[in-house]
């Protein structure tokens, strides 16, 4: 008698979880996201100093922003993860197995996504407090003081936790936009390059583009600049796109990478 639907998918999830947890390589990596999230968001707090502004009140820092700016290196460990968790397979013909086990190949790839997704989300967590805590132990000491106009980056403030749940969902549609491009790839170094190209590379051509309206829709459009719109807390007027709509072009290179790949996988011999 087969197994219910939910069961098979439970299987699935638990076969990808094990996986994950019993190599090395991706717990390195996390704990590599968290570290530059926090250490990167500090080297950040610690350059700036209300003695470089016209006056103590008129620094005009985001130090909320600056405070998770490490979200920008961490990244690109997060991609690696991701990649890794779909061409690792390939590359061993490990892939041929889990497709034998899970016949159903869409399963495998959402099975993929939800480890990847509650890895991703626990790192980013991680980083993101740590860096928030040391951005509150650091800009005081740099004359970042409430008294200045710059309360300590806190989560009871509405737009710091909008930011900083926007940049723990932002690694999280990173890692499965990476996932996606992994899975239409099937090769480590060319998802990671595609990925990574997609990220950083992007925003640098947009800025060579001297024409102002182009400049500005394609600042929408490039994934990175879009996505991390949502950390700002300071002169939202001045975004190229909204905090959210931001994120949610960055979901729409996701969810659009993720299908392919699940169409792929389902069509392709593996």
């Amino acid at each position: 008698m087969a197994a219910p639907a939910g069961g098979r998918v439970r299987y699935a999830v638990h076969a990808e979880w094990t996986k994950l947890r019993t190599t090395r390589g991706p717990a390195w990596l996390l704990a590599a996201t968290v570290a530059a999230v926090v250490a990167v968001g500090a080297a950040s707090v610690a350059s700036v100093d209300v003695s470089q502004c016209p006056a103590p009140t008129e620094c005009h820092e985001d130090t909320t922003r600056l405070s998770l700016l490490g979200a920008r290196l961490g990244q690109a460990t997060v991609v690696v993860l991701a990649v890794l968790a779909i061409t690792n397979e390939h590359a061993t013909g490990m892939i041929r197995t889990t497709l034998a086990a899970v016949p159903r190949r869409h399963r495998v790839l959402w099975a993929k996504a939800v480890v990847v997704t509650v890895a991703v989300l626990a790192a980013g967590v991680l980083g993101v407090l740590g860096a928030l805590a040391t951005g509150r132990a650091v800009l005081p000491g740099n004359g970042f003081t409430a008294a200045n106009g710059y309360p300590p980056p806190s989560l009871t403030d509405g737009p710091t936790l909008r930011a900083a749940v926007g940049t723990v969902l932002y690694l999280v549609l990173v890692a499965l936009l990476a996932l996606g491009v992994g899975t239409v790839v099937r090769d480590t170094a060319g998802a990671v390059t595609t990925t990574l190209g997609l990220l950083y590379v992007v925003p640098l051509l947009v800025e060579l583009v001297a024409d102002p309206q182009w400049h500005d829709r394609l600042e929408r459009l490039a994934p990175m600049t879009a996505g991390l719109s949502v950390q700002a807390t300071r002169d939202l007027d001045r975004l190229p796109i909204g905090p959210w709509a931001g994120l949610g072009v960055l979901a729409a290179y996701s969810a659009t990478a993720l299908l392919l790949g699940a169409v792929l996988l389902e069509t392709r011999d593996p």
